[in-house]
């Protein structure tokens, strides 16, 4: 029978700082046990039934006596903390020169992109996106200039109302500002529509799911391309294909909401069935609607939501296929910052069918992110190198 593996990677759960924390300014960060102590009881029987609480460093559950997945925390080896570098490294490849930041986006740089693209722009420096959209939204209405920021991350984020800047015309303005950013060294560029706000006094404008995020392609040859190689399938779900600048990533399917992203990788894994494939999701909703905005008692039911969900994600797994949860960094939304957070992530590794004798191993701490993506390779039978080592599950 041909083997599938599911990879979801859980947007912005950290679970406590890694000994580097401090240099970012994250030293206090713990994205899973603060979420956990504002919400007054948060319910995640399916995660902790596979050995969340029993992850070192994981304070906010008891451990479970037999784990049905292997579990432990594995450290970002990667400079940086943001969404590229993590997918690379979960993909085999670490980031050993840290991607550029700013406080304030270069003046040559707006005006490179104000001379290709004929538009002026707002802002310029380092934001919330929400708080930028709500403070120059009306500015930008009646003037049709983008809203350009920054954040801690190594992006360019374009933000515009879709009644003013239609969405094509955003992604246009994107792309030609990915080209000028690799000049730059930076990582990301993306695309923030926004539309007038129904949900009452005190917010004009809410972002869309319409995002779109324009990535800088990895330097070398990363999990999926060794796959794509191989003829093994790779579908990427929600923000997959763009991290990777599409790049031997078969299948993009873009999702709205932690729901959705889990549907369709439901629906990838059947598309595959009898032939050897990976399925990559990242389930964004944690990070982007919650963390990012502070809300920590949203942040816990979006992971109640994800919960709920394990039996059917497990239910469809065949016995030679395996199902690998993480994260990509952490996103503590109790502290000052509404940027990323430099943390340890979790591991779960659950072997479909009935594979007992491979679950409930505790893994202890791992180096890097990158032993994802040779534990892949393994699962395949694919001899080639990558950053990390396979794990012994």
């Amino acid at each position: 029978m041909a083997k599938r593996v599911l990879v979801i990677v859980i947007d912005g759960l950290g679970i406590g700082a890694l000994p580097d924390a401090e240099l970012y300014g994250d030293g206090n960060s713990h994205t899973l046990d603060h979420i956990a102590e504002a919400c007054t009881s948060l319910n995640l029987p399916n995660l902790r039934a596979m050995g969340l609480g029993n992850i070192e460093g994981v304070n906010s559950f008891s451990s479970v006596a037999a784990p049905c997945a292997s579990y432990g925390r594995m450290s970002v080896a990667s400079k940086g903390k943001d969404t590229t570098v993590g997918h690379w490294e979960i993909a085999g490849r670490v980031t050993e020169e840290a991607f550029a930041t700013f406080q304030t986006i270069p003046s040559e740089l707006i005006e490179r992109l104000s001379l290709e693209t004929k538009r002026t722009f707002l802002g310029g420096g380092a934001a919330s996106g929400t708080a930028i959209i709500e403070e120059l939204g009306s500015v930008h209405a009646q003037s049709a200039s983008p809203i350009l920021y920054t954040s801690a991350d190594s992006v360019l984020q374009i933000a515009a109302h879709e009644a003013v800047v239609p969405l094509e015309e955003l992604y246009e303005i994107c792309k030609t500002a990915r080209s000028i950013a690799d000049d730059y060294g930076i990582a990301r560029v993306i695309a923030r529509p926004f539309i007038d706000c129904a949900q009452g006094p005190g917010t004009r404008f809410e972002r869309t799911v319409n995002r779109r995020d324009f990535s800088a392609p990895p330097p070398s040859d990363t999990l999926l391309d060794i796959l794509t190689e191989y003829e093994v399938g790779v579908a990427g779900v929600g923000k997959i294909g763009d991290i990777f600048a599409h790049r031997s990533v078969g299948f993009v399917l873009h999702t709205t909401s932690d729901s959705d992203g889990i549907d369709k990788s439901l629906s990838a894994l059947k598309y595959f069935e009898g032939r050897e494939a990976l399925v990559f999701t990242n389930l964004i909703d944690l990070d982007m609607r919650y963390c990012h905005r502070q809300d920590a008692v949203g942040a816990g039911a979006a992971l109640e939501r994800i919960d709920g969900r394990i039996g059917e994600i497990t239910a469809a797994l065949g016995p030679e296929d395996l199902l690998i949860i993480t994260a990509d960094h952490g996103n503590d939304p109790t502290t000052p910052s509404t940027d990323h957070s430099r943390e340890y992530v979790p591991l779960l590794i659950f072997p479909g069918g009935n594979r007992v004798e491979r679950r409930g191993r505790s893994l202890g701490t791992l180096s890097t992110l990158a032993d994802i993506g040779a534990t892949v390779l393994a699962h395949f039978s694919i001899k080639e190198e990558l950053d990390g080592t396979e794990v012994e599950y």
